[in-house]
């Protein structure tokens, strides 16, 4: 039986980065304020690991990797993690960390590459999350944002007060989430569009410009760089 405390977290970590010249982002050393090097990876689950809320987790990673997924577990005593793989598109590796987890009231869901987050991102999102069963970090857009045609012309400006930079944790209900999981058919780059295809508002609550995904060698720099300086 779920009470309104059980909140599992899914880690997604089954990416091959694709963009990052043959280094693989997730287990790339960094150098912590201790002087410990750590793969990026572990940074990314600490806060979930030390979070009061978070009951359990489940670590989903690239089928080659889980070996080395289950030793880091073991050495940063991740007690709480079970480690899963990951299947072919991103939301098929939530949907095995969600049956992983089993059914609990609340589940964040938080991108592996995302090694900067804090406990109060995720207390922040389980907050949020109450006033609809869903919501999702953002930054609110501060450039200008062009559209283009199919020739790369522009088409129109966008009305960038209302356009926001997704990122996560995103905290939903479970039951909620599993139900977009089975209900929705199209690719989606995150959970988010996957329960706003069921009607559900999503409430965006403010992310933190220091939570960055590493995608490429230039984010891996900045968050070594950001590493270095107080939060």
């Amino acid at each position: 039986m779920t009470v309104e405390h059980d909140v599992g977290a899914v880690i997604v970590a089954a990416g091959r980065s694709t963009r990052m010249d043959g280094e693989d982002k997730l287990w790339t050393s960094l150098t912590g304020r201790d002087g410990i090097g750590r793969p990026l990876l572990a940074y990314a689950i600490r806060p979930f690991q030390a979070s009061a809320a978070v009951e359990r987790i489940a670590l989903v990673i690239a089928p080659e990797a889980i070996e080395r997924a289950q030793t880091l577990v073991r050495d940063e005593r991740f007690d709480k993690a079970c480690v899963v793989p990951g299947g072919a598109r991103r939301q098929d590796s939530v949907r095995a960390g969600l049956d992983a987890l089993g059914p609990c009231a609340w589940v964040a869901v938080h991108d592996g590459a995302r090694p900067l987050v804090t406990l109060d991102l995720i207390e922040r999102g389980l907050e949020a999350a109450r006033e609809t069963g869903a919501a999702c970090c953002a930054l609110p857009v501060p450039d200008t944002v062009k559209q283009s045609d199919d020739e790369h012309n522009i088409a129109r400006t966008l009305d960038r007060s209302r356009l926001w930079l997704a990122q996560t944790p995103q905290v939903f209900r479970y039951d909620l989430l599993v139900r977009a999981h089975e209900q929705t058919a199209f690719d989606a780059t995150d959970d988010a569009a996957l329960v706003e295809a069921l009607g559900v508002n999503v409430k965006l609550y403010p992310g933190a410009a220091r939570n960055l995904k590493v995608t490429t060698q230039e984010d891996l720099a900045l968050v070594r760089a950001l590493m270095r300086e107080p939060a």
